[in-house]
């Protein structure tokens, strides 16, 4: 497969050393390092698949283009449009081409990730009571200085995408009953601290942040025969595993602990996976895309309220 990259940014020189042999170009309006501009600039014989790492303005756009060219789309969460039938004109689009359009959530691809989806699936903790993740960087001064990151709902599309598109993960749900919890504006104009909860069953807490100064993961997900917890992620590492298997009436649970100390291998896995994607395309499926955006949508507006952004 040959592949361009469309958005010479941080996360466009990640997937580029991801795609390996299979890069032929690079697509940016602004970065010198490209050789072109636009995409539309590509000849098509040139490539089969596109990974489009570009802002959430102009996605619609760009995967209109590629898409009715019959071009597999790797982009980068989340797929955001300014309305939901753009977003099913898309699927449209891509089941008549026979094109693959994946939006990409490489933290599926974390070791422990996946160790919890099977933990979680094997029914080994019984009926999951509560789950609480927080999501953590550094970044507001960045976020500050950019023009196009520091607005709207701030951190909730940029983390809560990746967080709820780990409760689907998990737990292969959509709900979309989410409150906002808390939201404030600390240091940017849109929200850089953001809590929203769901209550039922499990019961889910999600905290994110652009002001935890060292990067940082933590989950726990709390059980009716144990418990399951994760510190930290790969790219930040150690990373480690705990699962707790709980001892009755009460007392001191037996523990089994999992340390990893590794480079980030969600890329270069997320990738492979895309490739296999495009070798035999199934009809495309954008409902998981659409329900993160009705969504994210109230809650960011919700978030920015609360927030007095």
């Amino acid at each position: 497969m040959k592949a361009i990259v469309v958005g010479l940014g941080v996360q466009g020189h990640k997937r580029r050393a991801a795609v390996g042999a299979d890069y032929v170009a690079s697509v940016d309006p602004v970065n010198g390092e490209a050789d072109f501009k636009s995409v539309q600039d590509v000849p098509l014989n040139r490539y089969d698949a596109a990974l489009a790492c570009i802002p959430d303005e102009p996605k619609v756009e760009v995967l209109e283009y590629l898409l009715g060219h019959g071009k597999h789309v790797l982009v980068e969460k989340p797929l955001c449009a300014s309305r939901d039938d753009e977003i099913q004109r898309l699927q449209a689009l891509a089941r008549k081409n026979r094109a693959v359009c994946y939006t990409a959530y490489n933290h599926r691809f974390e070791p422990h990730y996946v160790r919890m989806q099977n933990v979680i699936a094997s029914g080994a903790l019984g009926k999951v009571y509560h789950c609480r993740m927080f999501y953590g960087n550094g970044t507001a001064r960045l976020v500050r200085d950019s023009a196009w990151r520091d607005k709207g709902a701030g951190v909730l599309p940029d983390l809560g995408s990746h967080l709820l598109d780990t409760v689907n993960f998990w737990f292969g749900v959509m709900p979309t009953d989410w409150r906002v919890v808390s939201a404030r504006c600390f240091e940017n104009r849109a929200p850089d601290h953001v809590v929203i909860g769901l209550s039922g069953t499990p019961q889910i807490e999600l905290e994110m942040t652009l002001l935890s100064w060292r990067n940082h993961f933590t989950c726990d997900v709390f059980a009716e025969k144990g418990s399951a917890h994760i510190r930290s992620l790969c790219k930040w590492g150690p990373t480690t595993f705990t699962l707790r298997k709980r001892v009755l009436p009460s007392g001191r649970p037996s523990e089994d602990v999992e340390t990893l100390e590794q480079p980030d291998p969600t890329w270069v896995l997320e990738y492979a996976h895309f490739k296999k994607l495009c070798e035999a395309p199934a009809p495309a499926d954008l409902s998981r895309d659409l329900w993160l955006q009705k969504t994210l949508r109230p809650l960011g507006e919700r978030a920015v309220q609360v927030a007095g952004a």
